[in-house]
């Protein structure tokens, strides 16, 4: 045992030895830098470099990268602490100044730097500069030899630079606002979550440590800083009432991590089960449960997960808990995923027991990072933020339709739900997904704040009327669609339609009913953005039946020809606007002629008459198989050539001289 004991106390003595406490400046922000202290290490890389401390606003001077020629020996160590400069601003999301060192550190011509042109062109998109992100994306695919995930994530990147200039172009329907109490306060500020008329929500708002130190060391633990311990402590803390209020209280919440810090409080419906992450400074975030006492502040002491959920070596953070009981989602890094964090789930038995954890799939993992679940059993939506599917940037949120057997392709909610820095945790405030509360740092300069979000709606109204009679229609069906889903309504005694929609894409509106003619109307966004109601103009809908002929009005041939007048072919457009609303419709387009001159020449004119619609109608992209020409000749007046008393009769000719349609087949 002494032997031992005195082993034990010279590799202590070994150790303390090697490790030493450094004061240069370049070491001290290494040893930052390796134990994920970005701003500190910023600090220290500035000190190094010796320029001020004072990054608020920084202008790289002008010429300081001419400082140093490529002879210089410190040249090498010049170069790495600018690059590690950018780096750590860009580790506590700084980008406004990460941007400005990547410019300097991405003409640098040691290949162990060439990532920082990937960085930079980051920064830049990061910094809502689109346009010059896409340039610079490719002038790092351009000079990156290796197929790997930065020359894919680039492309990736590309995408999201070219949907993100798109969307700012045509903003989706959604009020956002930061909430303007004490709720972001210094720190990040983050995972709202709503309960029994309180507040919840982690933040990582300085607390007193009473000058604590603490001591870091690098990877080889060869150098050590001593520093006082960081007042930053993530924990969760509750409002009472509305969050929204400019005047709240907040108090640190009951619930609490096992370890040092805990975030992300999910409440189980029955209000008695807490789920909550919590990690120590060096360990893994695992999720914990615990129980509510009789007192609303008696929580029990918090019982780490089984390996269910909390698999050894890996992290699972930001558990929900669906609100019929029956699914824990969480996200997690263990084994078995399709990339970094994935989401999974388990199944909630009705003793409060877990079932194996289930990877929710490629529909909806990536090979980055796929968090913060929320999941609402009554619609199938499951709403979620990824980093590695084409956004706005970093985090965006995603929304998928599913139940757990098979999910459909996630869809990006869109600006100015998204922007291009992260956004994560929706919690809603209703039944309907219709507004709640998100986590954003798109006003930030490095940390998450909490907003208020709420859909905006548009209401597209009508009258549907007979075009005969012009007397509204009843019972007809009114299908309003996107790119992603249709709504069906039925007219009405009066023949009205109202829809109230969330989106201001563009919008078809389709009216039909048996023995009518489809209407279709395309809202463009212009059409959608002006107002808050679109009040379409009253549509009439076209009554036929099948093989009764229907004529077509004012179609004119060139004298004795069968070629159609310009006049005649805008004339004919209205054909083929209903060909194009009734895609499965057949017709029989016929001609007819008067009985001036002779029977043979009068049939072949009325069929190169017929041929020469039917042709026209081709040309603007109809399938000639849906439609049949026919040439009647005078064989089918509707009105008398001659009169009575035999003389010529021009308004029966004129008549006769017809163009008709009718259909074959609906």
């Amino acid at each position: 045992m002494k032997m031992l004991k005195l082993l034990m106390l010279l590799l202590i003595l070994s150790t303390a030895v090697h490790a030493q406490f450094v004061t240069d400046n370049k070491k001290v922000a290494d040893v930052y830098f390796q134990n994920n202290e970005f701003y500190a290490a910023a600090e220290y890389y500035k000190k190094a470099l010796q320029i001020s401390s004072d990054s608020s606003g920084f202008i790289v001077p002008y010429g300081f990268e001419k400082k140093l020629t490529e002879e210089n020996p410190k040249r090498e160590d010049y170069e790495y602490c600018v690059f590690q400069l950018a780096e750590s601003l860009r580790g506590y999301k700084n980008f406004t100044d990460a941007e400005r060192w990547y410019t300097i550190a991405k003409e640098f011509k040691n290949p162990k730097y060439i990532l920082s042109s990937f960085w930079y062109a980051e920064t830049l998109r990061a910094n809502q500069k689109f346009n010059e992100a896409i340039s610079a994306f490719n002038v790092f695919l351009a000079k990156y030899p290796v197929k790997d995930n930065y020359a894919q994530k680039a492309k990736v990147e590309i995408s999201s630079c070219q949907f993100a200039l798109y969307e700012l172009r045509y903003p989706r329907m959604f009020q956002l606002d930061k909430l303007q109490n004490s709720i972001n306060r210094k720190g990040s500020n983050y995972t709202p979550a709503l309960k029994d008329g309180k507040f919840y929500f982690t933040s990582s708002r300085p607390v007193n440590t009473s000058g604590k130190t603490e001591i870091l060391s690098d990877d080889e633990n060869t150098n050590r800083v001593e520093k006082k311990e960081t007042p930053f402590l993530n924990a969760v803390y509750e409002v009472d009432g509305s969050p929204l209020q400019k005047t709240i209280t907040i108090r640190k919440a009951p619930a609490r991590g096992k370890g040092k810090e805990s975030a992300a409080p999910a409440f189980h419906p029955n209000g008695k089960v807490l789920y909550i992450t919590s990690w120590t400074t060096r360990g893994d975030k695992k999720i914990f449960q615990q129980t509510a006492g009789d007192d609303d502040n008696d929580w029990s002491d918090p019982l780490e997960l089984g390996s269910q959920v909390n698999a050894k070596g890996f992290n699972s953070q930001q558990p929900y808990v669906s609100q019929d009981g029956k699914y824990l989602i969480f996200s997690s890094d263990r084994p078995g995923g399709s990339g970094k964090f994935d989401l999974w789930y388990c199944t909630l038995r009705p003793d409060g027991s877990l079932g194996q954890a289930m990877n929710m799939g490629t529909s909806i993992n990536t090979a980055d990072d796929d968090e913060a679940p929320y999941y609402n059993h009554k619609t199938g939506t499951l709403i979620y933020s990824s980093n590695g599917r084409v956004g706005l940037g970093g985090f965006d949120f995603f929304e998928s339709k599913g139940d757990f057997t098979k999910w459909d392709e996630p869809r990006n909610l869109g600006y100015p739900f998204n922007s291009s820095k992260d956004d994560i945790y929706f919690t809603p405030n209703n039944g309907s997904d219709s507004e709640g509360y998100i986590s954003s740092d798109r006003e930030s300069l490095c940390c998450l704040e909490v907003f208020y979000v709420k859909k905006e709606f548009l209401s597209v109204r009508g009258t549907l009327l007979d075009c005969a009679t012009l007397k509204p229609i009843k019972n007809a069906t009114v299908t309003l669609a996107d790119s992603l889903e249709k709504i069906h309504i039925t007219t009405d005694e009066s023949g009205k339609y109202n829809f109230k929609i969330s989106t201001n894409r563009k919008l078809k509106l389709s009216a039909g009913k048996e023995k009518y003619f489809t209407k279709v109307l395309n809202l463009n966004y212009d059409d959608l953005a002006k107002s808050d109601t679109l009040y379409s103009a009253e549509i009439c809908l076209a009554a036929f039946e099948v093989d009764k002929p229907i004529v077509l009005k004012d179609i004119f041939y060139e004298f004795d020809k069968a070629d159609l007048t310009a006049n005649s072919k805008v004339k004919l457009d209205h054909l083929y606007g209903i060909m194009i609303d009734n895609p499965s419709l057949e017709i029989e387009l016929s001609a007819h002629t008067d009985s001036k001159g002779p029977e043979i020449y009068n049939q072949d004119l009325s069929e190169r008459r017929a041929r020469s619609c039917v042709e026209y109608l081709i040309s603007k992209g109809i399938p000639e198989a849906r439609m049949v020409s026919k040439g009647y000749g005078e064989t089918m007046p509707v009105a008398s050539n001659t009169l009575k008393n035999g003389k010529d009769n021009p308004s029966g000719r004129a008549v006769n001289r017809r163009t008709e349609f009718k259909v074959t087949k609906k």
